[in-house]
């Protein structure tokens, strides 16, 4: 396993050759490997945080040279954080491609509650405080962002100080069931607007249906209190 940690991006990424041990002619093949898959993680990484912690584990089998390495991750849209699965195309035409594993760890700050908050109470700025810490250590799904959090419904009793995680907090309804309501449809050079009645009730983002008095039905996205669209 190779353990390199980042803190000074453009300094300690020239360091990387001399940091990695590559005894013997099957990891010095490797090298070129490892170092794309390095840089592209902490490209990845590094809007989380200054000081980066990566452990990438070696390619077991030996396998020929990789050459023109591409990285991405194995999951797309995955956050690089913990343990994560690295795919790399290699060649000219990519159709190789191999698959390792690696542990990252960011060193940043989160959001965690500074006083209690009891179930079915929204969440403010002042309930709030930051801690700084290994982000990758941090639960599945924990919020990062303060901004995620505030305005939102606690679904639970919970205690100050615990890493907070999405499941934990519900959006705040700005629609609610058989309430009327109005629906934009927006597209290239037009926007209207028409009343209807919601059939469930919705929070920011949320699709919800809706029904008109003339009893067609859609469904349409909730972006303000009262207020769906439709895109064309």
């Amino acid at each position: 396993m190779l353990r390199t940690i980042l803190s000074n991006p453009l300094s300690r990424w020239l360091l990387i050759a001399g940091l990695v041990s590559l005894p013997g002619a099957a990891q010095a093949d490797d090298a070129p490997l490892l170092e794309a898959v390095h840089a592209f993680l902490h490209g990845e990484a590094r809007s989380m945080g200054d000081e980066i912690i990566i452990e990438l584990r070696p390619p077991s089998a030996r396998m020929p040279a990789c050459e023109s390495p591409q990285p991405f991750l194995a999951r797309d849209g995955e956050l690089p954080l913990g343990r994560v699965s690295i795919g790399v195309r290699c060649g000219s035409d990519g159709r190789q491609v191999r698959y390792l594993q690696a542990e990252i760890g960011v060193i940043g700050t989160y959001p965690v509650l500074a006083t209690s908050l009891n179930a079915g109470e929204t969440v403010r700025a002042e309930h709030l405080e930051q801690r700084q810490g290994n982000l990758g250590e941090l639960p599945n799904r924990a919020l990062l962002e303060s901004d995620r959090i505030i305005g939102q419904v606690a679904t639970r009793s919970l205690s100050p100080g615990q890493p907070l995680q999405e499941h934990m907090f519900r959006s705040l309804p700005l629609v609610e069931r058989n309430q009327r309501v109005t629906v934009e449809a927006r597209g290239p050079g037009f926007r209207l607007g028409r009343e209807g009645q919601a059939l469930e009730a919705g929070g920011m983002g949320d699709r919800v249906r809706v029904r008109f008095d003339s009893r067609d039905i859609i469904t349409a996205e909730v972006i303000g209190e009262a207020t769906l669209i439709v895109d064309f």
